[in-house]
């Protein structure tokens, strides 16, 4: 039995589940509202749901798409009791977790999101070139028109439920000076790219795409400002062996089977952005014709 950990809505956790009925495999989806009873039958643990209920000892594999395995917690009127019994839980769900994690996998549920600045410290260490990066609280040494910012967490979305809109925070470069201090915020070397490409690994292998975002000003900083009238020019790529040696040293010192990787090609240098464990690779994998979602079905 396959356990897929993801969302409710995410496209792509569908595109993989169509190759494993095709392959008759058997599955079981976990969204992140779901919560899970842990029980016992015949002596084996068991977990239950409103939607699913699965032995822990049926699973075999485990995708790690989204999210993490949520638990219902009883509550007792004493409190004394009920300490106790949060405490026991805990040491259950924690064992449930670790025996998920023991199984063939990809990525973990404890290594579901990654430290930016661990990334970058890890890559310069293996090797990588990295654009000079540091935080700061002011602009005071930022070099304006010549610096980018981002976000230090994550790819950010930020919703606005009272005006029933949201919004996504891209790269920006800095063009004035600020006044005063902010909250420390993550600076890095604006390079000047020839082009941009992502990589999608998988368990020592690599997939590579270039993105031609340079010659669009929407798409110049950050190529997720997509362009829906006159998308960028996207082709396979095929990295030096060099470079994917690389990427499979740091994603094993990050404790990573698979993940999305940004590069800035500049001349016959290849940056490094970041990693995301998450990663988006069904673009990759349709201009590419990578078969991606074919690929996580069968190493499931």
């Amino acid at each position: 039995m396959i356990l897929i950990i993801s969302q409710n809505n995410d496209i792509t956790t569908t595109e993989v589940i169509k190759y494993l009925i095709q392959m008759k495999k058997k599955f079981i989806r976990i969204h992140e509202d779901e919560f899970f009873e842990i029980k016992t039958r015949s002596k084996k643990i068991f977990l239950e749901s409103s939607r699913n209920t699965f032995f822990l000892d049926e699973i075999k594999s485990v995708w790690y798409r989204r999210g993490g395995l949520n638990f219902k917690r009883l509550k007792y009127t004493n409190r004394s009791i009920h300490l106790n019994m949060a405490e026991t839980q805990h040491w259950l769900e924690d064992y449930i977790r670790k025996v998920l994690e023991s199984k063939k996998s990809i990525n973990k549920e404890s290594n579901s999101d990654v430290n930016k600045l661990i990334v970058l410290d890890k890559a310069k260490d293996i090797g990588f070139d990295v654009p000079e990066y540091f935080l700061a609280e002011n602009t005071d040494h930022v070099e304006i028109e010549k610096t980018i910012i981002k976000t230090l967490n994550g790819n950010v979305m930020l919703d606005e439920i009272k005006k029933n809109a949201g919004g996504f925070m891209y790269t920006a470069v800095v063009k004035d000076q600020e006044e005063g201090n902010f909250f420390i915020t993550f600076f890095q070397e604006k390079i000047e790219k020839d082009f941009e490409i992502r990589t999608f690994y998988l368990n020592g292998q690599c997939w590579s795409m270039a993105i031609f975002s340079q010659n669009d000003a929407q798409t110049l900083v950050d190529f997720r400002k997509y362009n829906e009238m006159k998308p960028n020019r996207n082709v396979s790529y095929h990295l030096p062996s060099t470079i994917e040696k690389k990427i499979h040293l740091l994603m094993q010192s990050l404790d990573l089977n698979s993940g999305s990787l940004d590069f800035i090609k500049k001349g016959d240098r290849y940056y490094f952005l970041e990693v995301n464990p998450i990663g988006q690779f069904m673009g990759l994998s349709n201009t590419c014709n990578g078969f991606l979602e074919q690929k996580i079905a069968e190493y499931l």
